[in-house]
């Protein structure tokens, strides 16, 4: 093992904590490794946005914004723990990016604000779980959230709504596939009939086109 992979090691040991610490005083590697620790978390927290009608690529720079920002930001004399702080920086640049959208035109992503869903695994359905769910946490800038979550399970198919409760999760297209024993354009079309569905719904409400 060279050094640098040996240096690379002792870095993904680290707490999240203290890779904060380094990162504040100008370690790189130590930014870097946090970054990439928490990658799938922005994916996470941004997908519902794109689910609606946002961009996937300027979502997730506004979530890896929020993200930098927390690093840099961690006090580690507080109660919470990194994690906790980054999620709430990652949710309010995701949230301004949204709002400042809005000031611009109308989109369904305009009228949005984060849809919360759990992980869910390969022997739980997405639509099945939805009535376990805090209301609270289950909003798309109007009432009725989990009435539309409701509306859009029931045009998914049993396919649909496993790739969606992985989706939601922050998993990648391949990482998908894998999971389904499908291929990675299977996934990616199906992700993409969740979007038309889930979008024509919070448009109109209107699913008579499959």
């Amino acid at each position: 093992m060279s050094i640098n992979e040996a240096q690379i090691t002792a870095y993904e040991d680290l707490p999240d904590e203290r890779l904060c610490a380094l990162a504040r005083e100008g370690d790189r590697e130590a930014e870097e490794t946090l970054v990439k620790r928490y990658h799938r978390l922005v994916r996470k927290l941004a997908r519902p946005y794109y689910l609606v009608g946002g961009d996937s690529d300027d979502l997730i720079q506004e979530g890896m914004i929020g993200l930098i920002y927390a690093v840099r930001e961690f006090d580690e004399e507080k109660p919470a723990g990194f994690r906790t702080f980054a999620e709430i920086c990652i949710r309010n640049r995701l949230y301004s990016a949204v709002r400042a959208a809005a000031r611009d035109k109308h989109t369904p992503l305009n009228q949005s604000v984060p849809l919360e869903i759990p992980f869910f695994d390969s022997h739980t359905s997405i639509c099945g779980a939805i009535s376990q769910a805090n209301p609270e946490d289950l909003i798309i800038g109007r009432e009725g959230a989990q009435d539309t979550l409701s509306d859009v399970c029931k045009q998914l198919s049993q396919f649909e709504a496993k790739i969606l409760g992985y989706y939601l999760d922050g998993l990648t297209i391949r990482e998908m596939a894998e999971a389904v024993s499908r291929s990675p354009k299977s996934v990616d079309n199906a992700v993409q009939r969740i979007r038309r569905k889930a979008a024509r719904h919070l448009i109109s409400g209107d699913f008579s086109k499959g």
